[in-house]
């Protein structure tokens, strides 16, 4: 055995197995990962030292030529495990991926080479030496094949594809490749140490890296819509209650019982709202249509000529908070107010996959060709806007016209099981 190992091959060795262990001794403290992501890791370690003991013993066997059934069940080891690293590889590029078509190649793979074991049809050991029969090259085709997707899986990452994040995998791709080619046209000494080993193992430590820098960003991606929520609710919130104020105020000289109903209802949204406008989450649509009621309410006793009217049938799911109010707002302060007979309507109905809520006035309207400077003048709509594509993925759209009032839309994607829209904070 001493004739077989030498001093050499222990160096060449050693540090490929002690950066597995300190890998996969990180991995397990490592608190930042996801579980599903951790155990792949922990998986593909353990897969990575096993075909590395796998080329070190077929070495031996060829070294020592007097064990042909355990050379074949070691070559047979060798040629299932590669397709499987390759394809844990692409789990943790893409973890919702479907990968079955994958899975059966691996597991079609591993019988092909099984058959090893009875037939010639895959390969054989004769004379201590290694025939191929005519399947010998199905792992290598299963290997190229899971490569390609894994490539094509990296390249289509929305995320990473204006990022420098999208360097690694890709990189970790193209060693893997060389690596293949490396073994088999340049001939090595080393015991175990192929060049796709050392691939396969820094592989894996770059796309651990990978994992944490997409933790990294993900964090910082919502720490950012947090702040940039808290902001956008401290702008809206003072907003309403200014113009809530303004209104009692006004009421209070010119008809005082109507300025103490005002303060009754006032008090009454401040009673049932105060906790959904403290926190930047989804409420749900019914207490956002509550308080909204209420502040319509308080704006018809202050112009009668006004009505606001609701049509939802569809009220089951949740939506940033301060989100219809605003817009009705808008609707009476640039549309109907200054409009004999102002209307405004709110419908809220489901379509399809998506909630969709309408926001619609029979005001003066204003040009789309200036929609962005109209945007500009009115409550919140930019903000109202933002929070429903961060917190919900939704989106809202204006349509207008000079005299002819205008509409905004709101569509929320509807969760499949129960119509509540989950995505939260």
């Amino acid at each position: 055995m001493t004739d077989f190992i030498t001093q050499q091959d222990v160096m060449s060795l050693l540090p490929l197995f002690l950066e597995l262990f300190v890998l996969l001794a990180v991995v397990l403290i490592d608190p930042y990962i996801k579980r599903s992501h951790r155990r792949i890791m922990i998986i593909n370690i353990i897969l990575i030292g096993l075909s590395i003991v796998q080329n070190v013993l077929n070495d031996w066997f060829s070294f020592y030529g007097d064990t042909p059934p355990l050379r074949t069940i070691n070559s047979i080891v060798g040629y299932s495990v590669a397709p499987v690293i390759l394809l844990l590889f692409c789990r943790l590029v893409a973890d919702k991926a479907k990968l079955t078509p994958l899975w059966i190649l691996v597991g079609v793979n591993a019988l092909v080479h099984s058959t090893a074991l009875y037939s010639h049809v895959c390969f054989w050991i004769e004379d201590n030496h290694f025939k191929r029969g005519p399947l010998t090259y199905f792992s290598h085709i299963s290997c190229a094949l899971i490569i390609l997707f894994l490539l094509w899986l990296t390249l289509r990452r929305k995320t990473d594809r204006k990022s420098t994040r999208l360097f690694i995998p890709v990189f970790n791709v193209a060693i893997v490749i060389i690596a293949v080619v490396l073994d088999t046209f340049v001939t090595h000494t080393d015991r175990g140490v192929t060049f796709t080993s050392v691939a396969t193992v820094n592989s894996c430590l770059f796309y651990y890296i990978w994992l944490h820098l997409q933790f990294v960003h993900e964090h910082e991606k919502a720490l950012m819509a947090e702040q940039r929520i808290k902001i956008m609710m401290s702008q809206i919130q003072p907003h309403f209650l200014y113009n809530t104020l303004s209104s009692i105020q006004a009421l209070c000289l010119s008809d005082p019982e109507k300025a103490f109903d005002v303060t009754e209802k006032f008090g009454t949204y401040l009673r049932q709202n105060i906790d959904a406008l403290d926190q930047p989450q989804l409420i749900a649509f019914e207490k956002e249509i509550e308080h909204t009621r209420i502040y319509s309410e308080i704006e018809m006793i202050r112009f009668p000529h006004i009505r606001i009217e609701y049509d939802t049938p569809d009220k089951d799911f949740r939506l940033p908070a301060l989100t219809v109010q605003p817009l009705v707002e808008n609707a009476i302060r640039h549309g109907v107010r200054g409009v004999e007979n102002g209307l405004v309507t709110v419908t809220a109905k489901r379509s399809g996959d998506f909630h969709v809520i309408v926001i619609r006035d029979n005001g003066k309207g204003f040009d789309p060709s200036v929609h962005a400077s109209a945007e500009g003048t009115h409550i919140g709509l930019g903000n109202v806007r933002e929070r429903i594509e961060d917190m919900c993925g939704g989106e809202l759209t204006v349509e207008s016209a000079v005299g002819s009032g205008t509409s905004v839309t709101i569509r929320i994607p509807a969760a499949p099981d129960d119509g509540i829209s989950v995505r939260e904070g």
